[in-house]
């Protein structure tokens, strides 16, 4: 045998001590407590053996281990096998406890293993006691799979590594159980071949981690809540009695008058808070965050390098760690808990009209998630207004369509005007009157009320933006997050791992052991990946929307050889179509991809926290996506027929496809066309349909994968299914990052191309309604219940929605100002006007050219289309007549209109930037009662504290005057002290000595 291996012979039971044997356990043998030291020493070997491997080495532990299962256990009061009892699930509530049913489950862990045909259906279960579980480490190990002891060498034999992850699982338990923790397995389950241990953390566990985590409480001091007086509480009373409808019918949402004052747990300062109900005092969110801390830090080996569960769920020793829902949510004899409770007044589209109840989700999902549902409710709500405002713009373009001087002109077929070809050969001349129906739809979007829907909804945000700052402080105060400083996170598996690579690297090489870490060289060339990847990514989505651009070139070329009027009349409605759901499509593909990619990438830069992991996660998807997203909107509206020539000489891409041009009504209603479509296509199709039928279809393969499983094992399949495999079976929670990022993307169509599509606001509105609901119904019924994370606010999030909003004034801006026809017709009326109306203006806007000065090649094979020979045609810009000294040059106009769109650009960027900036001043952050309550809290805090001196103090006293009247009494006796009075006198000097 190899020295460095370990064979852990089986204990033959013909030992001299012989074996502690029951029928009961099935042959399952103890070994007598002497024995333990033994073991334990085996056990460090092998923990020596994981520790000490070279570099090149580290990837393969194998350990040769026979007959583990055989060893035996070394009984405890604290350890029970199973009690074989008829109803095994009749106190355990099917899960929710453990088998005596009085613990409360608080975390599982999930393990896959090898199942035995020896036994199958045997439990595994093992109570822990604190007294014991703290004393050794390896001798409570949960039991492994008691097997009979006459199984051939080929079943004892196990792949060592389910060997190397059963030991690492075995010595990580007996860590917990050290730290307080209670453990409980199962693996007689209905899911073959995966097990279950279930936590417990007992009282002193909690209290002892509470005052760790600095966890704010409510003590017994309760005070009462500042309310309205005189005008302002009548109206509060009328606002509640008309809302009172759409409140949702939980105790937690009701307006509280009183509320307990909250302190920082400490086990030294117990009697200050109410503990008449110790199972309560915790809820269940509280006690899965503390266990979770607990398994975040305890580690696996004692080796230098820790192996918390993060590492251990990425090494697969672990499949999954969650903690459970609180029970099911429909069926009947239901028992009402606050899953039920969610999902009848949250999680249900009969309820979308109704106010969410935010702290009963904080109290179940915990902080984190509950500012995410608060976030999306207030930014719904401020839709509600913007709707309104968007939707009485557009009904003012339809009121004012007829009275549109220039789309009269524009329609007016008397005019005659003559419009050159839109491409080279297939193209003929065309009348201006053909394109009336696009030139009265883009006053629908451009006239005089989107530039003041533009300045309200850069308002909007900056409103938005104030309201929410409020609402958290209000959520803060609420929920005890006042003062709440996040403390620096464990380092995440990856980061691990990687630093433990590096040490065994320099270890076996320098013999060194000095504390490693990650610097910039370890990292470069993560970073220049991540440089290269994203550059790549942003050059890919160019690439498509170029070609797109070459598809809508050439698909109009072909189209226009339709030799019908009508074919030829659709030629620029049906390319615009056709590209914008290529352009959706693409998108919606590559939202997938880039999400997929820039994991990837944050992954091989190995962050140290699971919080700077996030953050760089974030920013390379909302770059990726954002460029994605808007990269196909950004070309129509400040690249299309910019670029595109004059004629006789036009720019051409590859030497053969014509630029394409601008409708005579300008861009912006393609701009309309192309926003709309995006939008609403990605909140139909990715937001909504993706949202729902993935989980289904997933929910419907592990159903299939599930009933194959109980066919072939009868016995299992007639089996309740606990609450934790029930959950096992739901979708693990993958972080609120991707919800986070489909309602910014939409922030985004909402405020940086509003002056195009007024309506926008009002389609995010109807999307959110059905978004919160559908996100609500997947966060109860669809995902493992996620570990509850306190924060006090939405993080980077914030961030990103400032610069979006800033972002959006300046975009704003250059689209009134280049892609409407706002600036020319201002230029024009109060410049070229002969009698102050508008007009004229549409003859002012278009140039002549003689078409005989066509390069030869590109002029009209079928002049003659129109019925008569034309001389000169008209096409929009601003240039010098063919019968000017500086023919087809730029003219004087257009250098007026220029100036007039950048003194525009300027004046209403910074105009709106100001008026952001003064609502931002002008509105506090904190609210005035707020910051009142938090005051209050604090001056009450100090009165508790000087309330218990003070009684500390007179308890002092009082004894020190007993204390002195006692030996007054003991110096007035007699000198001849009878017995009695002499032990009278020494209880007198005893009574000093303890005081």
């Amino acid at each position: 045998m190899d020295k460095d291996e370990i064979d852990l012979q089986r204990i033959p039971p013909e030992a001299p001590w012989g074996p502690h044997t029951d029928s009961a356990f099935h042959g399952v043998e103890f070994l007598p407590e002497d024995l333990g030291e033994a073991l334990n020493k085996t056990a460090m070997r092998v923990n020596e053996k994981y520790s000490s491997l070279p570099a090149e080495e580290k990837g393969i532990h194998i350990i040769n281990i026979r007959a583990i299962e055989d060893i035996g256990y070394i009984q405890r009061e604290s350890t029970l096998l199973n009690s074989l009892c008829q109803d095994p699930d009749a106190n355990c509530k099917h899960g929710l406890y453990f088998r005596d049913g009085k613990r409360k489950v608080d975390y599982i862990l999930v393990y896959h293993y090898k199942k035995s045909s020896v036994s199958k259906t045997l439990t595994r279960r093992i109570h822990h006691n604190d007294s014991s579980a703290r004393s050794i480490k390896q001798d409570h190990q949960l039991p492994g799979k008691g097997g009979h002891l006459d199984v051939g060498e080929s079943e004892l034999h196990m792949d060592y590594h389910e060997d190397d992850k059963r030991f690492r699982r075995e010595e990580y338990e007996g860590n917990l159980m050290e730290a307080g923790l209670e453990l409980e397995r199962d693996e007689d389950t209905k899911i073959h071949g995966v097990g279950f241990v279930k936590i417990h953390a007992p009282w002193n566990v909690l209290c002892r981690e509470a005052e760790f985590l600095k966890l704010k409480m409510p003590t017994k001091k309760v005070y009462q809540i500042n309310q309205a007086h005189g005008l302002l509480k009548k109206i509060n009373s009328v606002i509640q009695k008309i809302t009172d409808p759409i409140q949702p019918k939980v105790a937690e949402h009701k307006p509280e008058t009183v509320k307990r004052l909250s302190y920082p747990f400490s086990r030294e300062k117990q009697h200050l808070f109410d503990l008449s109900d110790k199972e309560s005092f915790f809820d269940s969110k509280t006690r899965s965050t503390i266990v979770y801390e607990i398994l975040k830090r305890t580690t696996c080996t004692k080796a230098k390098y820790s192996m918390g569960i993060t590492s251990l769920l990425a090494n697969g020793v672990y499949s999954a760690a969650y903690p459970l829902h609180d029970g099911d949510y429909e069926g009947e004899n239901v028992e009402l808990n606050d899953r039920k409770l969610l999902c009848e007044e949250w999680a249900s589209y009969g309820v979308f009209y109704k106010y969410q109840p935010i702290d009963l989700v904080r109290k179940y999902f915990g902080e984190k998630i509950g500012l995410y549902f608060a976030w999306l409710g207030v930014y719904t709500q401020m839709l509600i207004p913007a709707s309104i405002v968007g939707v009485i713009v557009f009904l003012y373009g339809c009121a004012t369509v007829d009275e549109n001087i220039p789309s009269m002109e524009m329609c007016d077929e008397r005019n005659n005007i003559t419009m050159c070809p839109l491409c080279d050969n297939t193209c003929s001349y065309w009348k201006m009157s053909s394109s009336c129906a696009t030139a009265r739809a883009s006053h629908l979007f451009d006239n005089p009320a989107t530039v003041f829907f533009s300045v309200f909804m850069a308002l909007w945000a900056a409103t938005f933006m104030e309201h929410w700052k409020r609402k958290q402080m209000r959520l803060n105060y609420r929920w005890d997050l006042t003062g709440f400083e996040e403390e620096e996170a464990h380092p995440r598996a990856e980061y691990e791992a990687k630093v433990l690579e590096k040490s065994l690297r320099k270890e076996y090489i320098h013999k060194k052991t000095d504390k490693e870490k990650l610097t910039w060289k370890d990292r470069f060339p993560a970073y220049f990946t991540n440089f290269v990847g994203i550059i790549f990514m942003i050059g890919l989505t160019f690439a498509i929307v170029f070609g797109v651009i070459i598809y809508r070139i050439s698909t109009a070329a072909a189209l226009a050889l339709n030799s019908t009027p009508s074919g030829r009349s659709s030629v620029r409605v049906t390319v615009t179509a056709t590209a914008v759901i290529i352009n959706l499509v693409v998108i919606i593909i590559l939202d997938e991809v880039y999400g997929c990619i820039a994991r990837w990438l944050t992954q091989i830069e190995v962050p140290k926290t699971d919080k700077s992991f996030e953050e760089r996660l974030i920013f390379k998807a909302f770059l990726l996506k954002f460029v994605n997203a808007y990269t196909p909107i950004f070309y129509v509206a400040f690249f299309k027929g910019r670029f595109v020539g004059r004629p006789g000489d036009y720019v051409y891409i590859f030497h053969s496809f014509r630029m394409e041009e601008c409708a005579p009504g300008g861009c912006l209603m393609e701009l309309c066309i192309q926003l709309s479509i995006i939008m609403l296509g990605k909140q139909l199709i990715q937001n909504n349909l993706f949202e729902i039928g993935i989980p289904k279809m997933k929910k419907l393969i592990r159903y299939i994968k599930l009933k194959r499983r109980r066919s072939l094992d009868h016995e299992e399949h007639l089996k309740k299914k606990q609450r934790y495999e029930v959950d096992y079976n739901l979708e693990p929670f993958a972080g609120l990052t991707p919800e986070y990022m489909e309602m910014i993307i939409q922030f985004g169509f909402v405020t940086l191309f509003v002056a195009s599509f007024p309506l926008a606001p009002l389609f995010a509105l109807l999307n959110n309604i059905i978004e919160i609901r559908l996100d609500a119904k997947k966060f109860v019924t669809e995902l493992r219940r996620p570990v509850a994370v306190r924060a006090k606010d939405i993080g980077i999030w914030y961030n990103i929605l400032r610069g979006v909003g800033k972002l959006a004034v300046i975009i704003n801006a250059f689209v009134i100002s280049f892609t409407s026809d706002f600036i020319p017709r201002l230029v024009y009326l109060y410049m070229y006007s002969e009698n102050g109306t508008m007009h004229g203006f549409v003859n002012h806007t278009l140039s002549s050219f003689n078409v005989s000065d066509f390069q030869g090649g590109t002029a009209p094979n079928e002049p003659m289309e129109l019925g008569y020979v034309v001389q000169i045609c008209r096409y929009k810009d601003y240039r010098e007549p063919p019968w000017s000294e500086n023919k087809y040059e730029i003219s004087k106009d257009f250098w007026a209109v220029l100036a007039a769109r950048l003194a525009f650009v300027i004046v209403f960027q910074n105009l709106v930037m100001f008026m952001s900036d003064f609502v931002d001043w002008i509105i506090p952050d904190i609210p005035k009662d707020i910051s009142q309550q938090i005051h209050k809290e604090k001056v009450l805090m100090v009165e508790v504290f000087m309330k218990e001196e003070q009684g500390k103090l007179q308890m002092l006293e009082t004894w020190k005057d007993k204390d002195m009247k006692k030996g007054e009494n003991c110096n007035n006796h007699s000198p001849k002290l009878s017995r009695s009075q002499s032990g009278s006198m020494s209880s007198c000097h005893s009574y000093h000595i303890d005081v």
